[in-house]
């Protein structure tokens, strides 16, 4: 437990530290004639534009504020909900979500109740309570108004859960506390690790994706490449060589950003429409040890 406490107070000290900041240029979108949805098993190949909703969603007590990137497209997109990391906010990784939503997917990111930046009760420990938060935000999307538009656009049968650091943590955590939700059929995890929720992955096979860099001084990659061992499902790892622990998915100015939107992209590709020509991309992606 000390151990514990001693790494989730690193987290703090990495992920509160001035991020690198991210560009006003805005994601490449469609024109306003967004390309329709493809079939199950072709995943879109132009980018949509975009629009966001927020949120007031409840787990209990535990309000979780939730930014929505999504498509302006008809049709039915899979979704991603994104777990920030200690001291983070859904505006940080803004960048790399609105990409991501660019590409096809519904993407849901929560502001978590004690370990989102300006809370009153910040409290390290409670990511141990996100994955069930996590759940929770998906409650509150498919619980919208069979009438909403967002509501009709979810594919709720291609669900991703991902997330940086804590986050990453988090998004582990979704596979292995139990009870496990099933809903959740594809993973993202972005320089996290297994401390606190375990390494005992069951249940229906979940494809994985890790990032993590190799220089990263908060959370070191050797933790996170241990999870990528123990996971018994098609999993795939990413090393960025040298970078940080944030710059790399915060920022389109990190010489790595790029690939990171490249590969998630594909990765979120196959994984929740079955595109195999995205999987045939992935696996020309220099530094991945893939076996998907």
């Amino acid at each position: 437990m000390r151990r514990f406490v001693a790494v989730l107070v690193l987290l703090v000290s990495g992920c509160s530290a001035a991020p690198v900041p991210v560009s006003a240029v805005p994601s490449p979108v469609a024109s306003s004639i967004a390309p329709s949805p493809a079939a199950a098993g072709h995943a879109p190949t132009k980018s949509f534009s975009i629009a966001t909703r927020t949120f007031r969603f409840k787990r209990g007590d535990r309000k979780l504020p939730t930014t929505v990137y999504y498509p302006k497209a008809s049709g039915r997109f899979p979704v991603v909900v994104f777990g920030h990391g200690l001291n983070g906010n859904p505006t940080l990784y803004a960048e790399l979500l609105r990409r991501w939503a660019a590409a096809g997917f519904v993407v849901a990111a929560p502001a978590f109740p004690h370990t989102s930046a300006g809370v009153a009760k910040f409290d390290v420990m409670d990511v141990l309570n996100q994955p069930a938060d996590v759940s929770s935000v998906l409650d509150g999307l498919t619980a919208l108004p069979a009438t909403d538009g967002l509501r009709k656009s979810l594919d709720l049968r291609s669900v991703a859960a991902a997330g940086h650091s804590a986050g990453g943590i988090t998004t582990v955590g979704v596979f292995t506390v139990q009870p496990r939700d099933p809903r959740f059929t594809a993973g993202i995890v972005l320089a996290g690790n297994s401390l606190g929720v375990g390494q005992t992955f069951t249940g229906t096979p979940a494809p994985l994706l890790f990032v993590h860099a190799d220089d990263d001084p908060v959370v070191p990659a050797y933790t996170d490449r241990a999870v990528f061992d123990a996971v018994p499902w098609p999993r795939a790892f990413l090393r960025l060589s040298g970078d940080g622990h944030s710059a790399p998915f915060v920022s389109r100015r990190d010489p790595h950003f790029s690939v990171v939107v490249s590969t998630t992209v594909d990765f979120l590709r196959w994984a929740l429409y079955r595109d195999s020509s995205a999987l045939g991309r992935l696996l020309r992606v220099r530094g991945l040890d893939s076996h998907l």
